[in-house]
């Protein structure tokens, strides 16, 4: 069932610059450039791109904080937009904005949704009131939330007390209280060391397993991609330019040229490894890297070196995803900013 649809999305902001002394220039800035894409329930999204590629726009008109310029979007059926919403309540209650805020979750990294001088209990408590939680379904949310995320020490402590990590593991347990279906995730573990980021990412892996919640992160750490997406959206420039798995984007980003490595530990320190489909890189010690195609089998290689040397333990591992990816941005430039658009086979 596709839950968040976009199709043919734009953003247009008018920016003055000025361009003399007393005189100053408008001009439209594409902030998002056509966008269409869909996501399915119970899908873990990664949604990634360069500083100003148009990731928080993208996720402030789902979330009804921007209208957009022009196209069709809808979160559960519901278009989030704040114009369409005004003109069909017509200046009685909401309906629309309720429904579509009790639908879902949002964690804006770099803002907080908690009341810096209150205690997070008491920010829990006022999140109680505002979404009508029954009681009940508060207690076990709440519980759940402190458990999973560590936060039972917390709890009494100002927000303004806690630590970066401390208050990002607060703003995702506050964005979950009222059971939402959707999470948009926007830069969650900026800032954070690496023992919060590794607590926040087996929290939202557990979130989506036991719950089914669709979430659709956005971030520059691309190992929150790597360890918890199984898709993967590339926006440059308000464009799209890949939307698939991560194997495939590794194909995008390659054009057929990218190695993946084979590590080999052997029993002693030798000189460098020399099997056919294999080029040597480097040697620490009796550990020794050698790359070969990404489009051959490991199997042979595994083979040939098992059977010449002294082997202890190997591993393979893929192209580096940043790597990719900057090579994709590096490619689309020295084009002139052509769009490049791969996208997914049609599953809904």
């Amino acid at each position: 069932m596709t839950f968040i649809e976009l199709e043919d999305v734009e953003k247009v902001f008018s920016v003055r610059r000025k361009t003399g002394l007393l005189r100053r220039e408008k001009r439209e800035v594409r902030a998002v450039d056509g966008i269409s894409f869909g996501v399915d329930r119970g899908e873990m999204v990664g949604y990634i791109g360069p500083n100003g590629a148009g990731k928080s726009t993208t996720i402030k008109m789902l979330t009804g904080i921007l209208t957009p310029s022009g196209g069709r979007l809808r979160v559960a059926g519901i278009d989030p937009s704040p114009s369409s919403r005004l003109r069909s309540s017509r200046g009685g209650p909401n309906r629309e904005r309720t429904r579509l805020a009790q639908r879902i979750g949002v964690v804006f990294g770099q803002r907080t949704t908690l009341w810096w001088d209150l205690p997070l209990r008491d920010s829990y408590r006022l999140m109680h009131r505002m979404y009508r939680i029954p009681d009940a379904r508060y207690a076990e949310n709440l519980a759940r939330c402190v458990d999973l995320l560590e936060l039972g020490d917390l709890l009494e402590v100002p927000v303004r007390q806690l630590s970066l990590g401390q208050r990002m593991r607060g703003d995702i347990a506050a964005a979950l209280l009222h059971d939402p279906d959707v999470l948009y995730l926007d830069e969650p573990t900026i800032g954070l060391d690496v023992v919060s980021k590794a607590r926040v990412r087996e929290f939202l892996r557990e979130l989506n397993t036991s719950r089914g919640t669709t979430v659709l992160l956005t971030t520059h750490d691309l190992t929150d991609i790597e360890q918890l997406c199984s898709r993967v959206m590339v926006i440059d420039h308000g464009r799209l330019m890949y939307d698939g798995d991560l194997t495939g984007l590794h194909e995008a980003g390659s054009e057929g040229e990218s190695e993946r490595l084979l590590v080999v530990d052997l029993e002693r320190e030798l000189p460098p490894i020399e099997v056919p489909g294999a080029r040597f890189v480097r040697a620490e010690g009796p550990r020794q890297w050698l790359a070969f195609p990404s489009s051959s089998s490991a199997a042979p290689l595994v083979a040939a070196v098992a059977e010449r040397y002294p082997l202890v333990d190997l591993s393979v591992r893929e192209p580096d995803i940043e790597a990719v990816i900057a090579k994709m941005y590096g490619e689309r430039a020295e084009r002139g900013g052509q769009r490049e658009l791969r996208v997914r086979p049609e599953s809904h």
